[in-house]
């Protein structure tokens, strides 16, 4: 498979012409609209400096890539170390845009305000929260249950997934979980995904079960900012279990196995229809936070933001194997947008 870069990205102009004509010519936003005005002309000169989710990583390092080709004097930074150590730099004012897996919490919200930092939330596209593992592993679909015994917080010293089993049944899963050895790479604190799976999946079982904290996951896991560490773990590993955005497990392809979930309404795969119409139990949003700041005072920030929800900009959520927004939520963000811009 062919592993995307991670880390630090400093997008360059040469070359990427392409990417914009192929962008052009693959709209998947069916609302009509295009949204800001998405050409400058080559006027926009400057920097940007964006840090944040490694999910997101990829859709704007694209859009970087795209508005750059088009601007050649703006300079434009792009890392992915997750949400959570995005906001710290963003709510610090280090950052123009933080890209996020996940809604800003309380504690940042607080963090940003002692930082004199007011922001933007903008919708930009939709993720299925992908359970990943070996293509030769005979499970093909997990519950809540078997993904809290796998991977909760009372899972530790569990190195065989049939281990899990006893518990698993506890707390309403499956069970049946084979004999083979586990091996989990993950995400950790650091990452919005860490923070989504625990909301979508095991905090809800570790309250009904008293455990405290009901916050964290196992704490005996390999964790990984790098999403294509745990994508190489459930390749190479027959008992590797993990968790990513979508993109990355489509990237992966065939190489790794897609779990179906079961959310108590019977097991569903992953998908942009099972997204869409509400069945696939642990989808969720994807953000970018703009910094009012430094949409007044960075001449780059709005017209890069203009571009991003343009319809060129916004089919990077779908060149990337993401899942676009519904019309009506693109509708909202461009709104919301338009009437902070123009402030």
């Amino acid at each position: 498979m062919g592993k995307r870069g991670k880390s630090f990205v400093l997008v360059a102009a040469v070359g990427v012409m392409a990417l914009v004509s192929v962008a052009c010519s693959n709209n998947d936003n069916s609302s009509g609209s295009t949204g800001p005005t998405s050409s400058t002309g080559g006027a926009v000169t400057g920097s940007l400096n964006i840090s944040g989710s490694s999910t997101v990583e990829p859709i704007t390092s694209l859009n970087a890539e795209k508005f750059q080709s088009q601007n050649p004097d703006v300079q434009i930074a792009v890392d992915g170390p997750g949400t959570t150590d995005g906001f710290a730099l963003f709510c610090k004012g280090e950052t123009d845009i933080s890209d996020a897996s996940r809604v800003i919490s309380d504690d940042e919200k607080a963090a940003c305000a002692s930082g004199g930092v007011d922001y933007i939330e903008l919708a930009i596209g939709q993720d299925a929260l992908t359970v990943v593992g070996n293509p030769s592993n005979p499970v093909d679909c997990l519950s809540k249950g078997d993904l809290y015994a796998l991977l909760g917080p009372e899972s530790q010293g569990i190195n065989n997934w049939a281990d899990a089993n006893t518990l698993a049944k506890k707390v309403g899963g499956a069970g049946g979980l084979p004999d083979l050895a586990l091996t989990v790479v993950a995400p950790g604190e650091e990452s919005g995904t860490y923070s989504s799976f625990i909301d979508l999946v095991t905090k809800g079982i570790a309250d009904t079960q008293g455990v405290t904290p009901d916050d964290a996951l196992r704490p005996d896991y390999q964790v990984s900012a790098d999403d294509n560490v745990i994508i190489q773990n459930a390749e190479d590993t027959p008992g590797g279990l993990g968790f990513v955005g979508y993109s990355y497990a489509q990237e992966a392809g065939a190489n790794v196995k897609e779990f179906q979930v079961d959310g108590g309404s019977g097991c569903v795969a992953p998908s942009a229809e099972t997204v869409n119409d509400n069945t696939y139990p642990i989808s969720r949003l994807l953000y970018i936070y703009v910094s009012k700041e430094a949409l007044a005072s960075n001449p780059a920030v709005k017209p890069f933001v203009d571009f991003y929800l343009s319809d060129q900009g916004i089919a990077s959520v779908t060149d990337v194997k993401y899942i676009a927004l519904p019309d009506a939520t693109l509708a909202a963000s461009r709104s919301t947008w338009s009437a902070a811009s123009a402030a």
